[in-house]
């Protein structure tokens, strides 16, 4: 997020933009340390759950700003990409908190809102379609699609979650670790590989930034095979008990 200020602008403003930015920095650096931390310490544990609260946190603080001041820039594409961040990590972080098979008012909402954030990028990968260059604020059309698709399968998921009265068991880890996951790489994603500019030259666009990138997205992938693999090991082990 980048907020220019023209030098004439009062004070106030200047001093908002600057504290705004900052809360932005600060909170997105929070949450890509913490989110980190998370994947590495002791599933369940105290650090765990410490990392976790600290991670959703950075990324409310961060993705809030986002939204607020996306219009300003201007840069409207953003404000529904930084809604579906905040959904995420929400609901991440609910599930493990709601007892198992459990559904309330909150989890409407977070469906609305993935609804509303699906139809909001659809409109903005229609117009930058459509637009001479294929952009919408800077953003290829494309990006907007890809991230509109995604929201409308998370919305399908929640839809399912509603209907069938909640999750548990391997099912509620597993929707509790991809939401978070996916909610790092957007904070991963954004600073590694979005912006380049922060690192030396000679790491601009080199694959160790691209890999620190997607690293959540790998992370996902491994934690999900365990969750999984567990599940299917747990009645063989009863049967055999037995």
């Amino acid at each position: 997020m980048i907020i220019q200020i023209s030098p004439d602008a009062p004070l106030l403003v200047k001093l908002a933009a600057n504290t705004a930015l900052a809360l932005h920095i600060g909170g997105g650096i929070t949450a890509v340390v913490a989110g980190g931390a998370a994947l590495m310490v002791r599933k369940g544990g105290r650090l765990h759950r410490l990392a976790g609260d600290l991670f959703m946190i950075g990324m409310l603080v961060a993705m809030t700003i986002a939204a607020i001041t996306a219009p300003l820039l201007p840069q409207l594409a953003n404000v529904p990409g930084a809604i579906l961040a905040i959904y995420l990590i929400t609901t991440a972080w609910v599930t493990v908190r709601r007892p198992p098979n459990a559904v309330g008012v909150f989890e409407v909402g977070a469906f609305l809102a993935a609804t509303a954030a699906t139809v909001a990028l659809g409109a903005f990968a229609w117009t930058g379609a459509n637009s001479p260059h294929g952009m919408i604020d800077g953003v290829p059309y494309q990006a907007a699609l890809f991230i509109g698709v995604f929201a409308a399968l998370a919305a399908g998921f929640d839809l399912r979650v509603i209907l069938r009265g909640g999750v548990s068991g391997p099912q509620r880890l597993a929707r509790h670790l991809w939401r978070m996951c996916f909610a790092l790489f957007f904070g991963t994603g954004s600073f590694f590989i979005g912006q380049p500019q922060v690192f030396p030259a000679p790491l601009r666009g080199s694959p160790i930034l691209i890999l620190a990138g997607v690293a959540p997205l790998l992370a996902m992938i491994y934690w999900l095979v365990r969750v999984q693999s567990r599940a299917r090991r747990r009645p063989l082990l009863a049967a055999a008990a037995a």
